[in-house]
């Protein structure tokens, strides 16, 4: 069974910074691209940043220069570093695993297989 399991998240005043983490069991991220993505309440969950195989990433412009995605194969886990936190960076944010390009672009919900739990962020002004 697949556990994807974020932590990290915190309180934190606009201009701070936060370190998530995700730490996957029952699936090897080696060798498969991971994201991260955020959910407002009412509003539809979206994608933050994927990390593919080879640990280049690829950003939501409302991040790009200030989150860096990483990742540790040898411990089954990713991180995301966010620096310059905004007010409206906050939210909850979500790990996603087993995406499957044929099911959509990166920032398709539905191209993955594996969601954790997520972890909250909020970024006070």
């Amino acid at each position: 069974q697949v556990h994807l399991v974020e932590s990290g998240g915190g309180s934190v005043q606009s201009g701070g910074s936060l370190r998530l983490s995700c730490a996957a069991s029952g699936y090897t991220i080696n060798g498969n691209s991971m994201a991260w993505f955020r959910q407002v309440q009412g509003n539809e969950r979206e994608g933050v940043a994927l990390i593919v195989p080879i640990g280049a990433a690829i950003y939501a412009n409302s991040v790009k220069g200030r989150f860096t995605f990483s990742r540790d194969d040898a411990q089954n886990a990713v991180y995301l570093q966010m620096d310059t936190l905004k007010p409206e960076d906050s939210s909850m944010y979500y790990c996603a695993a087993g995406y499957d390009s044929r099911r959509g672009p990166w920032t398709t919900t539905s191209a993955y297989n594996y969601w954790g739990q997520g972890t909250q962020v909020i970024v006070s002004s």
